[in-house]
This record gives C-alpha cells, structure tokens and sequence, in this order.
C-alpha cells in the first residue's frame, strides 16, 4: 500500500478564445497509507477530475501527484499500480464472472494458478463464489458492482480508486454495499480514496473526507470533526441531513450579555441569549452583521424541555410536519427565516399552527457574513 500526495495540483480545460475553465484550482492534500479519504461535493467541484489526475486518466494542468515515493505525473496508467472502480460496471458481457475478474490478470501473463487463487479469494470476500460461471446479464446491480469491486481487489494494488460507485444501485442496496465496501477497506488495509456527492456515503465510509467546492477544498477532517467544528458555512450546511439553519442577524449588547437579533423586518425578532462559549467568540461583532447556525437536533419542542431557558426560546409558524416513524421533521418559519427542526416523534403538528421551540446552544455556531467564516 502507499501514501498518496497531491501538491498544488490543478487542472485547465482549455476554451477558444478564452483563458480556459478551471476545474480544480491548485490544491494540496495528503492521503496516508491505508487511509480511506472521501471526496465529497457537488456536482462541478472538480473531485472526480480530481480522481482521474490521479489515476491519470486526465491530464495534470500544474502541480504534482506522488503514489508513494513516485511522481506519477508522467506514468501511464497501467504502470501506477492503482485499481478503479467506476460508476458503471464496465463488465464484458460475453465474459463470465470468472473472466471478468481474471481478465486483467491474464493480460499482465500471471501464471494460471496465481489468477484462480486470487479470483476464488477475492469472490469468496465478496460472496461471489456460487456466481462465478454467470454471465453479468444474469446479475442484479448489487453483483454487478460486486464483480467490478472483485476486479479491482485481484489487482492488489498500492491505492483504489472509486468514482461514486453506488450512484446506480437503489436506495437499500446503495446501504448494504457501502457497508461491503467498508468492510472490505478493513479486511485489506488497503489505501482507499472514493468519490461521492452523498454525504451520508461519505460521514458513514471515510476515515477522513475532504469537502470541495469550485475546484477548492474547503476542509479535510474526520466526519464527526466536520459535522461538529465545521470551518465554514459551506461545509455546515453540506454536512448533515437536514442541512444546517442559518439565520442573518445582528450581535446585541443585552446588559452583561450578548445576543444574536435576527434581521426580521414582518414579526418580532428572533432574539438568542449567547452562552459564555459563543460569546467569547464574537465580542469584536457586537453590533455588526453575524450568521447565527444550528443544527436540526438541536432545536427543541419547549414542551419537551425540563427547564427551558426563556432567553433562547422562539414562538414560530408551523410550515410542514413530515413524520417519519423514528422522528418527525418540522418545517418552521420565523417571519424571515424558514429552519427545520427534528422532534419528538410522538409529536403531531399542523400546518399553520404556532409552536414554541427553544434552541440548544451547544450545538450551535456563528459565522461572518462576508467571509463565511466560522468565528474561532
């Protein structure tokens, strides 16, 4: 296995007539031996243009990517030691499990009985063994991508690759085969690096992920780091399901303490009584522009609550109820700012109805407004 090194790399599509798109935009980022690091992000952010440098199957516009002790910059394909899994199969339809599997072996002349031992080993990890004389028309989506994840593991390589290899199965067999694939990253101690705009994909597989957008990387951490000290709105609101509230307020002096007021010019403002961890963040906002950011979960239905503090508590419209069975999402308006609140399951609300909620401030943040950034 290997560490993988990126260093300033970026990459230009060339345009006519102009200076070119930028998809990624000279990023550095260390991936240690037997790591499994996610790239996550939205459509367009440059993580599989990413993938592909490395892989190299798109051209480096600047920078370097080491495997190993390498710079592979210059290295064809087939001679940097890396396996990948795409998002479509790619099997041969005519071949079977067997020799889909053994294919890539036979063209790098191993001996027979090399390519049966690690095809019958790589299928007995995969729960393939009774499959092997199928051909892939005769497989669901789930064997299918089970097979190309078998092609890649008889490779042994120093790093996988996979480029958002589960978009195409359905919901419950997306979950099942994250889980394989996880397990498998644990059975081989193999150095891992996946592509993925899901984020539930990437808080459950990564040991580390790295949050991109607009070519840039935007934070690398561990998920529950991320989930819990993100760097920035962006990653707040692109970690967790539902997403981050944020609300666009002013910071008060309220006596000997400080308060987020909320710009709402319809009702009365939503007003938050600052803990002393908040607040020492932000003395130097007092009376300028701030984003105040809470999660879901930390949004309180006040009849639920032991001893609520009244200096955070909120009286808010209803929008929509959505119970799920485990919990209940609740759609809330402020007169300014719709947010989401996850409550009691038991819970039943209407919509239009008035509810009071009351916020948690230990799971809460505060943001500058120009530069997005979390207050340290």
């Amino acid at each position: 296995m290997a560490q993988v090194l990126l260093e300033n790399l970026s990459k230009v599509y060339p345009e006519k007539g102009g200076a070119g798109v930028v998809a990624v935009k000279s990023i550095s980022l260390q991936i240690e031996d037997r790591e499994f690091m996610v790239l996550v992000g939205p459509s367009g952010c440059g993580k599989s243009t990413t993938l592909r440098m490395i892989a190299g199957l798109e051209e480096i516009s600047g920078g370097t990517v080491r495997i190993g002790a390498q710079v592979v910059n210059e290295v064809l394909p087939k001679d940097r030691d890396i396996a990948m899994v795409f998002q479509n199969y790619a099997l041969y339809p005519h071949m079977t499990v067997y020799e889909n599997m053994a294919f890539g072996l036979k063209l790098r002349k191993f001996p027979r009985a090399d390519i049966d031992a690690r095809v019958r080993e790589a299928a007995a990890m995969l729960g393939l063994e009774t499959l092997l004389e199928r051909k892939p028309k005769a497989l669901s989506g789930g064997q299918r991508q089970r097979v190309a994840l078998g092609r890649a593991i008889v490779r042994k390589p120093k790093v996988f690759l996979f480029d958002e290899p589960l978009s195409n199965l359905d919901a419950k067999m997306r979950v099942s085969t994250r889980t394989e694939i996880s397990k498998l990253h644990a059975r081989l101690g193999a150095t891992m690096i996946y592509v993925t705009h899901d984020q539930v994909e990437a808080m459950t597989m990564g040991d580390r992920i790295c949050v991109m957008k607009d070519g840039n990387i935007m934070q690398v951490a561990p998920p529950l780091e991320l989930y819990n000290r993100p760097d920035n709105m962006f990653v707040a609101g692109f970690i967790g399901s539902p997403p981050m509230n944020f609300f666009k307020g002013t910071l008060r002096r309220a006596g000997a303490h400080l308060a987020f007021v909320e710009d709402n010019a319809k009702a009365p403002p939503l007003t938050i009584a600052l803990d002393e961890r908040l607040a020492g963040k932000s003395s130097e906002y007092v009376d300028k522009p701030i984003v105040f950011g809470i999660r879901p979960e930390a949004i309180h239905d006040l009849l639920t609550v032991a001893s609520p503090d009244a200096g955070r508590t909120a009286d808010v419209k209803v929008e929509v109820s959505e119970p799920m069975g485990s919990e209940t999402l609740l759609y809330l308006d402020t007169g300014a700012t719709s947010f989401v609140a996850r409550v009691n399951p038991t819970d039943r609300f209407e919509a239009g109805q008035r509810v009071q909620v009351t916020f948690d401030l230990t799971h809460a943040h505060l943001f500058d407004p120009v530069t997005e950034l979390a207050l340290a």
